[in-house]
C-alpha cells in the first residue's frame, strides 16, 4: 500500500539532490536539464545553469549551494520516463560547484584530487566544521566502470582527500547526530555501510570501525539517504521504488512503497521536520508526505 502523497511538481527532467529551504521552497537539481532549479508553489524556477550531470547538493557554511557535478549521462526515454545510462560522448568531467543563490554564478572548486580526475561526484553532506563528505559514484562505459570513493574536501577549494577508497558505486551519504559516524550507500550492492570517525575527514583506527547495517532481503539498488532524528537511515531505493529505513543497531528494516521505480532522494522539512520530500526521478516528480519521524537537522540549513 503507497502512503498519501503531495504532488509539489511534475515536468521536472530527472529531479534529485532536493533541499527543504526555510521559506517553504525546495532546491533541487534537474540532472537531465543541467540545472539548479527551485521548485515554490508548483512553479519551477531555474537558479543556475549547470550543464554536466548536477546530482548531490547541500548549503555550505556561506549560505552558497555545493552541487557534485557527475558530468552527465546518456539518457534513455522508455514511453513516457526518462532513465539515466553510460557516460555519453559530450561528458564534460566530474567536479565540485559552488552556486550563488543572489546572482546564479557557478564557481568550480575541485575536479581532481592529488592527479586524480573526479569521475561522476553525487552526493554532498557538511559536517558542523564546514568541511563536506561526497561521494564518487564513477560512470560507467560499454566495457568497463570507474573504481571510485569518498572525499572529504573544503568549501574554499583549498583542500582534498580521499578517504575511503575503493567501494562499489557509492551514491548516498549522510552524518550521524554527533558526527563520528559517516553512512554511505552502494548502489549496485544495495548495502549501506557505516564507518566511526576520529573527527573531521578522519576515519576511526578500530577494527570494528566499518560495518554493514542490517538490510532487506530482495533485489534493489540504493540511491541518496537522509538521516531521521531516531539516527536511523533513510534511503532512496531503485527498482522496487520507494524509501528503506536501515537501522544502526540491528532494528529490522522497514520499506515505504513509491509510485516510481526510480526513488532516488528524500529529505526533510516543514514542522519539527516531518515533511519528508521525495523525488521520483523516471517520471520526473517532486512528492512530499506526513513521515513519523522528524529529520535530523542539517548543518548550515535547519540548525
Amino acid at each position: 500500500m503507497q502512503p498519501d502523497l503531495q504532488i509539489l511538481a511534475t515536468g521536472l527532467q530527472f529531479p534529485e539532490g532536493p533541499i527543504a529551504m526555510p521559506d517553504g521552497s525546495i532546491l533541487l537539481v534537474e540532472i537531465e536539464r543541467g540545472t539548479l532549479s527551485r521548485v515554490s508553489n508548483g512553479q519551477i524556477d531555474v537558479v543556475a545553469q549547470l550543464g554536466g550531470g548536477p546530482n548531490g547538493a547541500a548549503i555550505g557554511p556561506d549560505g552558497a549551494c555545493y552541487i557534485c557535478n557527475n558530468g552527465g549521462f546518456e539518457w534513455i526515454k522508455v514511453g513516457d520516463k526518462t532513465y539515466p545510462g553510460e557516460q555519453p560522448s559530450n561528458y564534460s568531467g566530474g567536479r565540485i560547484e559552488r552556486v550563488d543563490l543572489v546572482s546564479g554564478a557557478v564557481q568550480t572548486l575541485y575536479s581532481e584530487c592529488d592527479g586524480q580526475p573526479l569521475r561522476g561526484p553525487n552526493d554532498i553532506v557538511f559536517d558542523c566544521t564546514g568541511g563536506f563528505w561526497f561521494t564518487d559514484h564513477g560512470k560507467t562505459r560499454p566495457r568497463d566502470r570507474d573504481r571510485t570513493g569518498v572525499f572529504y574536501a573544503q568549501p574554499d577549494g583549498a583542500s582534498i582527500s580521499e578517504v575511503i577508497f575503493p567501494m562499489e558505486a557509492p551514491n548516498g551519504i549522510g552524518l550521524s547526530a554527533d558526527e563520528m559516524t559517516v553512512f554511505v550507500a552502494e548502489t549496485p550492492t544495495g548495502r549501506v555501510w557505516a564507518y566511526d570517525l576520529a573527527g573531521p575527514g578522519q576515519l576511526a583506527k578500530a577494527n570494528n570501525a566499518k560495518r554493514l547495517l542490517t538490510g532487506r532481503d530482495g533485489h534493489f539498488m540504493f540511491d541518496s539517504l537522509a538521516i531521521d532524528a531516531n539516527g536511523d537511515v533513510c534511503v532512496a531505493t531503485l527498482l522496487d521504488g520507494g524509501i528503506t529505513t536501515l537501522s544502526d543497531n540491528g532494528v529490522a528494516p522497514k520499506f515505504v512503497a513509491m509510485p516510481d521505480r526510480i526513488t532516488t532522494n528524500i529529505c526533510f522539512g516543514g514542522k519539527d521536520l516531518k515533511t519528508a520530500y521525495i523525488t521520483l526521478s523516471s517520471t520526473g516528480q517532486l512528492v512530499a508526505m506526513d513521515w513519523p519521524v522528524g529529520g535530523l537537522p542539517l548543518n548550515f540549513l535547519n540548525r
